[in-house]
């Protein structure tokens, strides 16, 4: 579990070369970088870091950990590129490198020429400043969760969104015109102009009546991955596997009556171990309230063990913290209460953006390993603007009078100019009806009369 713990990182005094398990050093608050002294544990099986404050810093050495399974260091400000002696660690199995400041190329060391996939069972690189081409080995591996989001490269040509590994918002803004929406930055809209505001959505469970509205479904199960849902209105993104676990499905369902109104809501959820991005596509530009639906039905009230579970997650609106360390049990209670958390926020170019991220605080082992990470229940997203204004009286009256004023204009130039024939009779008023005693002569164009 994550421990708040304070203060710069030490690693190396006091701790002999022989440690094998370095785990679960996430949620600290302690502060990096991560001291070079590391590259002592040589034996070490797996190195768990996330989360760390301070500075930046370049990539630690660790070329000497030959016996790594599992490389954690998430969120930890690394720089630099990914050092190609990764890829040749024979028994890594998991890679999580993700929301650092990595930059460069993805080595190939990490590929298994044997059968043209990753060597990795599980890869996050998610959230770095990954340049180049994305290989075609990563680009078609059906077998293993792999996660590139939120990087900047610029190859190959992709021309759809239905890709095993994750890839949304990978590309970069100059490569926006050869890539297809999804993976462009800021994720702008797919058929032009935007036309939806409002958004409605089931998370992990089927689709529901809900407060005049039907809330869509989302049973989705899959990991690690970028799912549009068939309305085209709304999107999520899911990083991560949950260690200690063998599945990893991300959906959960309870069929105990839950102390809630409109229960149904509250008793289907999606998980996610590391993050989880909801997205509201081709929304109109304005501002929208958006609600939150949470409901903790992995823990239990009344077993003494289960109760002890405590997740806790941070939540933002558009890329702006709105909670710190949510907890829902805490908010609601108890455990298996429905409650909602109301937001703001301003959609400025056609999406929005809410994003449930696991900071490694909480359990991670109670009351079964693997639950913890965010967790919701359902996503209510409405307008704060009239999508569908209506003239005023004031405004009716308006147009009336300028669509008479237009009309008699134009009636006016039409008998300036003779197509209303209101020149003839001015000339047979002016001649007696051309009388013949007013006739002075001939012109070249007929009789000339005389006008009174």
């Amino acid at each position: 579990m994550g421990i708040s713990y304070l203060g710069r990182y030490q690693i190396g005094l006091g701790i002999g070369p022989n440690l094998r398990l370095c785990e679960y050093l996430q949620g600290t608050s302690m502060e990096g970088p991560i001291p070079s002294t590391i590259s002592q544990l040589k034996n070490l099986l797996e190195l768990i870091i996330s989360d760390l404050s301070g500075p930046t810093a370049p990539f630690p050495n660790l070329e000497y950990m030959e016996n790594l399974i599992r490389l954690v260091m998430r969120n930890c400000s690394i720089t630099g590129e990914i050092p190609e002696y990764i890829g040749h660690i024979e028994n890594l199995k998991l890679l999580d490198l993700s929301f650092n400041r990595l930059t460069g190329k993805i080595p190939d060391t990490f590929e298994d020429k044997g059968s043209d996939r990753t060597k990795l069972d599980n890869m996050f690189l998610t959230n770095n400043s990954l340049t180049g081409e994305v290989p075609s080995w990563i680009i078609l591996d059906k077998e293993n969760h792999i996660d590139l989001s939120y990087n900047n490269f610029t190859r190959p040509h992709l021309d759809s969104c239905n890709y095993p590994v994750n890839l949304v918002s990978s590309y970069a803004t100059s490569a926006r015109n050869m890539i297809p929406w999804c993976l462009q930055k800021y994720l702008p809209c797919s058929f032009g102009k935007p036309e939806y505001y409002s958004l409605y959505i089931n998370c992990g469970g089927e689709e529901v009546p809900f407060e005049r509205e039907t809330n869509e479904k989302d049973d989705d199960k899959e990991s690690s991955k970028f799912f549009i849902a068939t309305s085209d209105k709304w999107a999520y993104s899911s990083t991560g596997v949950f260690l200690g676990r063998q599945d990893n499905h991300l959906v959960a369902k309870t069929t105990s009556s839950l102390n809630s109104k409109n229960e149904e809501i509250y008793q289907t959820t999606r998980l996610a171990p590391i993050s989880l991005k909801y997205y509201g596509l081709c929304l109109r530009k304005g501002h929208y309230k958006v609600r939150l639906y949470f409901a903790e039905i992995m823990f239990f009230s009344n077993h003494t063990f289960g109760k002890l579970g405590k997740r806790l997650f941070d939540i933002s609106i558009q890329g702006t913290v709105v909670r710190n360390d949510f907890n829902i049990m805490e908010e609601a209670g108890a455990a298996g209460k429905g409650i909602y958390e109301d937001f703001d926020a301003t959609v400025d170019g056609s999406t929005l953006e809410i994003h449930l991220y696991w900071s490694g605080k909480g359990n991670n082992s109670v009351p079964n390993k693997g639950v913890y990470g965010p967790l919701i229940s359902a996503i209510a997203v409405t307008p704060k603007f009239n999508p569908n204004p209506r003239l005023s009286v004031g405004g009716i009256i308006g147009i009336v009078i300028s669509s008479c004023v237009v009309l008699a204009l134009i009636l006016l130039l039409l008998r300036m100019t003779d197509y209303l024939g209101g020149k003839d009779i001015e000339d047979k008023d002016a001649t007696n009806n051309f009388d013949p005693a007013n006739k002075i002569g001939e012109g070249g164009f007929g009789p000339v009369y005389k006008g009174n």
